[in-house]
């Protein structure tokens, strides 16, 4: 096709390349548009595993994917590696990078990033758990909390050394903590024989009064009680007032002395849309129309964890099926608008939510039916494999958890050095805590 007869069609641009994204994309393969794909990074990656690569049960390869293979037999597609730094909405413009990148139809699908709720310092001492520097970052720091406390004589620094504290009682920290549980009782606790593991602590705060809110009260007990039986301590109606680097102060003036607070306790809406002064709401989410457009702008859609999409008397959750149906629905209406068709709302078909906390331990809901136990650990391990993109990520996933099921063993322990965009650098074994910190409480 000549650049003219592209040039002359419909031009549709997406930016972001996660669940929404992608599956936007696919949806517009066999449209008359030109589509454009900009992400900061090229691959896709396949979050609902993350916390296992923070938990060196998975590579980071195994959950990630290359954009530019996935789009490669998409003939009406192109990809930008670059971040997008704002929306000009009156121009129709797109800036990234330098570049400006021209749309008819402008899809923004750029997620979500982990919310602080302006506690002091959270943003400095805590460890996130939203990308896979950051899982990487994590799973290092685990490791060499144990490396330094083996040869650590202080009492009180080796206990803060093996205190883990996770804030946050969803989903994420959920399986966090039982992930974590494993690889510490598991793995780890074979590797470092000269360790007193009953100084270990693994600490989950949560500061409703029960952990998984938005599920069934049966599947939280249930969670509840099989993470205490893998030794996490678990503290409801707890907020956190302060995070510094050798403690976590709570509300109460509680102080728990740790090296490790993971921050698992919110997301917000990516500041792309709110730079770009479209309208946010406190969370930073763009609160759409049933459309899924942008109120005053019917060619912008905003979809996944940054739109706040409304259904009856509730706001629809930052979950990766929301994200991939709301991406499927605001490509077929922009297709509708095309041929000059009014866009439809967007309905959303609740599947279920589904969550592990360990070796044959999961809940699920399915269509309203409740599952727990071995029969949910299946279901998840099937979903969640089948989900995943390529060959060879499922072969590669699968033979690790057959290797973690089979000899109780965690296939990734080591440490790698890795960067984060925020400048923190994790080194082989960074922590040197010889004397006491100055300023603890």
């Amino acid at each position: 096709m000549k650049a003219s007869d592209k040039a002359s069609r419909p031009q549709v641009v997406i930016i972001g390349a996660g669940f929404g994204g992608l599956w936007a994309a696919r949806t517009l393969a066999r449209s008359e548009a030109e589509v454009t794909v900009i992400d900061k990074h090229d691959y896709h990656t396949f979050l609902a595993l993350l916390y296992q690569v923070a938990a060196a049960e998975l590579e980071a390869e195994d959950i990630a994917y290359p954009l530019r293979s996935i789009f490669r037999v998409q003939k009406n597609l192109k990809f930008i590696m670059a971040e997008a730094n704002r929306i000009e909405a009156e121009r129709k413009r797109v800036m990234a990078d330098g570049m400006e990148i021209p749309y008819d139809y402008l899809i923004v699908a750029t997620g979500s990033v982990s919310h602080d709720f302006n506690i002091p310092h959270v943003s400095t001492h805590a460890y996130f758990l939203k990308t896979l520097d950051e899982a990487m970052v994590l799973k290092n720091h685990i490791i060499c909390c144990f490396e330094e406390a083996q040869r650590e004589r202080d009492e009180a620094l080796r206990r803060r050394l093996l205190t883990f504290v996770i804030v946050g009682g969803g989903a994420t920290g959920v399986e966090y903590a039982g992930a974590l549980s494993e690889l510490i009782y598991g793995p780890l606790k074979k590797d470092f024989l000269r360790i007193n593991f009953e100084e270990v602590r693994i600490v989950m705060l949560e500061a409703a009064p029960r952990l998984l809110g938005q599920l069934p009260e049966s599947i939280a007990s249930y969670t509840q009680r099989r993470l205490e039986q893998m030794k996490v301590e678990i503290r409801l109606s707890v907020k956190v007032s302060e995070v510094e680097e050798h403690y976590i102060r709570l509300a109460d003036g509680t102080i728990l002395e740790t090296e490790t607070c993971i921050w698992t306790a919110g997301i917000k809406g990516e500041p792309l849309a709110a730079k770009s002064q479209l309208p946010v709401g406190m969370d930073n989410r763009v609160y759409v129309l049933d459309t899924l457009q942008v109120p005053d702008h019917p060619e912008i859609y905003v979809i996944g964890d940054l739109a706040g999409i409304s259904a009856g008397d509730k706001v629809l959750p930052q979950v990766a099926q929301v994200a991939i149906q709301s991406g499927m629905a605001a490509a077929k209406n922009i297709m509708r608008q095309m041929a000059n068709k009014t866009p439809v709302p967007f309905v959303y078909r609740d599947r279920g939510t589904m969550i592990t906390i360990g070796r044959n331990a999961a809940a699920a809901v399915i269509y309203g039916r409740c599952f727990r136990g071995f029969p949910a650990w299946i279901i998840w391990l099937f979903i969640h494999l089948f989900n995943l993109i390529g060959f060879r990520n499922r072969i590669m996933v699968l033979i690790n958890w057959a290797w973690d099921y089979i000899f109780f063993e965690k296939a990734i322990r080591f440490v790698f050095p890795s960067h984060l965009p925020c400048g923190r650098k994790a080194m082989p074994c960074p922590i040197k805590r010889k004397t006491s910190p100055p300023g603890l409480p």
